[in-house]
């Protein structure tokens, strides 16, 4: 409660002191909405992280730049995050639900929500993190946020970059990026980007002797071209491929950096997106069509005993999982977006209208076996075997629509809601069919108030959603009155109060929110173990809880010292509990999973010379729940980063380190028994990256 207070009556500080000491500012733009607009004129606490960061960040991906923001966490079961959490709602696990995710990914507009492992992140724009629900802007794929990625644009001039990086553990990336008019017309323009990134990975394979069972080895590959069609007409055309190529052996008996797998798992995925864009200009306002297709193939396998038979002896006891999923999705959306306000002629508003549809069909091929014996059971060993596949179907078609209605030229008022209609259909080949559909609402309200032009406070109430489902595996009819076979949508209101401003003639920026957020009948996982023997019956159930609660407070701090000194600090305080749920009362009252308390990030950009630079950031996150199954932790953490720029004309070369003191911390963990032969519930977690060094040679030509 104390530091809620200092908290509080910091703000009140700053709030107080905005009319004293501002002046005007350069406007942050933010892209991941219907139109480009100031970040002056939302109403919803954003983390912007802009070009200059992410160019600076020497591993290109996002679920690395994701410590950069607090009240975001991610749960990595496999090679590369799939799952973020964003104040502690988000899925955990991709391996027995159906394809829905409360945290929104887009990659240029094109839907990967549940697919954040592909988020490489070279020649990126901008990426944004848009926290709490949107309900109006893109419906039950993002009740808890929106995580929003833009790659540049094809430019009116040549324009190209390079870079290569070396570093431990066999790291080896290079990548390069140009574009800019073409030679056949002048109203055509593109951008290519070519990317590909290497690692041996961070651990060791003790009885392959390899050190590289757990290897990145991911390609990326985007075009761009933008055409010029007429005065009033653009069309916008998007080819991409992202091919991870990254073996899964990561999880460790002991809880070490040293894996002991016989059978290394394979954590791949490659995406082929294809996008087309076309703004048309109308009388008052302009004719938006986005439309996309991706078609993904990946595979899911792991070393379901973690071990070898030296490891295991004098037990027989191996055991293997791998699961082949093919994703398609094809979306389109219509927009009618109006101009932008106009005081001179007296237009006080802005609305848009449009509709939706997005269809997902996955299907999966599930093989696994295994063999167990006890050299004290004659009847000796049990070998297992069972194929599996399933295929799953789902529409979604949108009404959705916007109004801001500018009640005087510092006051505005603001009214969204979308109306879903979600349909699925399931079958396998164990006979389960189902068929649940949801109708389902949400919106939002708020009121902005500009105090000048370089600051302004807002208070909001937002309503999101995310579709019910049924859980895989059960071997229960569609008839069956089991409660745990379907559960139903959740429902989450939000309530936000927050400012932004910049202050001292430019030299310090500062926004702030405080949230509270109602679930009713909140999505909860669970895990079990079905046999104890066979860790290939370790599976996942989703129920839903009566009621869940979320609060917090998230601050944001740039200040420029002097000409030479930037810092910046971004902090999280959250508060989960989980309430009313009649089956589990055990639960009640308990903080939800993958929720920390306490985010941060600290950095510090010293320009030593008009050559050199220094950037040393500071990031970490206090202790939260691995699982709704059980009571487990994790241990708060806190990791340095430090990157020293030298440029000579046209080159930059980095020196940098991740997690310089080498600070031993986990991301995931689970709670079951997998250690012949008393297989006694056990805690084993799977850490994160070590300490990491390397080199980058950049050439902006």
């Amino acid at each position: 409660m104390q530091i809620y207070k200092s908290i509080f009556f910091s703000l009140l500080f700053i709030f107080i002191s905005i009319d004293l000491l501002t002046e005007d500012v350069e406007e942050i733009i933010v892209k991941g909405n219907w139109r480009e607009s100031s970040a002056l004129q939302k109403s919803s606490s954003i983390v912007i992280l802009n070009k200059k960061i992410l160019e600076s960040q020497p591993v290109k991906h996002f679920e690395n730049l994701s410590y950069l923001v607090p009240n975001l966490n991610f749960a990595a079961s496999d090679s590369r995050a799939r799952h973020f959490q964003i104040r502690g709602i988000g899925e955990r696990s991709g391996y027995e639900r159906t394809p829905n995710s409360a945290v929104g990914f887009l990659i240029d507009d094109i839907d990967y929500s549940g697919q954040g492992g592909i988020a490489t992140t070279f020649d990126l724009e901008q990426i944004e993190v848009h926290r709490g629900p949107q309900g109006s802007r893109i419906g039950s794929n993002a009740m808890a946020g929106l995580i929003y990625l833009k790659t540049k644009e094809p430019t009116e001039k040549f324009e190209a970059i390079s870079e290569l990086t070396s570093g431990t553990f066999n790291t080896l990336n290079a990548g390069i990026a140009f574009g800019g008019p073409t030679n056949f017309s002048d109203n055509l323009s593109y951008r290519l980007a070519l990317r590909k990134d290497y690692s041996d990975g961070f651990r060791k394979n003790l009885y392959s002797g390899k050190s590289d069972t757990s290897k990145k080895d991911e390609s990326t590959y985007r075009l761009k071209i933008d055409w010029d069609f007429s005065d009033k007409t653009i069309f916008k055309f998007l080819i991409t491929q992202i091919d991870l190529n990254d073996p899964a052996d990561i999880w460790a008996i002991d809880g070490s950096l040293n894996t002991l797998s016989d059978r290394p798992g394979m954590d791949s995925q490659k995406t082929n997106a294809y996008g087309i864009k076309i703004f048309h200009q109308l009388s008052g306002k302009e004719f938006q069509s986005l439309s996309s297709m991706t078609d993904s193939d990946i595979v899911i396998s792991y070393d379901a005993d973690w071990g070898n038979p030296l490891s295991h002896a004098p037990y027989i006891y191996d055991y293997f999982s791998e699961t082949i999923r093919n994703r398609k999705t094809i979306a389109q959306e219509f927009r009618l977006v109006s101009d932008s306000v106009d005081f001179d002629l007296n237009k006080k508003t802005e609305w848009v209208i449009g509709i939706s549809y997005f269809d997902v069909t996955e299907g999966n091929y599930k093989k696994d076996d295994g063999v167990y014996g006890d050299p004290s059971d004659p009847f000796g060993p049990y070998f297992s075997e069972s194929l599996f596949s399933s295929k799953f179907s789902s529409e979604s078609f949108s009404l959705f629509g916007n109004l801001d209605y500018f009640i005087n030229e510092s006051l505005k008022f603001s009214m969204g809601a979308r109306w879903e209609n979600y349909e699925s259909q399931y079958a396998d080949s164990l006979g389960e069919l189902f068929n649940p559909s949801d109708k389902m609402s949400g919106g939002k309200i708020s009121l902005n108030k500009n105090l000048n032009d370089s600051s302004n406070i807002f208070i909001s109430i937002a309503r999101g959603f995310n579709h019910g489902g049924f859980n895989l595996n059960l071997g229960l009819a569609p008839s069956s009155k089991n409660s745990n076979l379907y559960y139903d949508p959740e429902f989450l209101t939000n309530y936000e109060i927050g400012f932004n401003s910049q202050l001292f003639y430019k030299m310090m920026s500062v926004s702030a929110v405080i949230f509270y957020s109602d679930r009713d009948d909140q999505q909860v996982l669970i895990s079990t173990q079905v046999d104890p023997t066979d860790p290939n019956t370790f599976s996942f159930l989703t129920q839903n809880a009566a009621e869940g609660i979320n609060k917090g407070v998230e601050l944001n701090l740039d200040m420029k010292l002097s000409e030479s000194i930037y810092i910046f600090s971004r902090f999280g305080l959250l508060q989960t509990d989980i309430n009313n749920w009649k089956s589990r009362p055990d639960l009640e009252g308990r903080a939800q999973a993958h929720a920390p308390k306490k985010s941060f990030a600290l950095g510090i950009n010293w320009s030593i010379t008009d050559r050199a630079s220094l950037s040393i950031d500071l990031v970490g996150k206090s202790s939260f729940y691995y699982s709704d199954s059980h009571d487990n932790q994790s241990k708060s953490y806190s990791l340095t980063n430090i990157n020293y720029d030298y440029s000579i004309g046209r080159w930059t070369y980095s020196i940098w380190a991740r997690n310089v003191f080498d600070e031993y911390y986990s991301v995931r963990g689970f709670y079951f028994g997998n250690e012949a032969p008393d297989f006694k519930d056990t805690l084993y977690e799977r850490h994160g990256d070590p300490r990491h060094l390397g080199l980058t040679a950049r050439y902006d030509f």
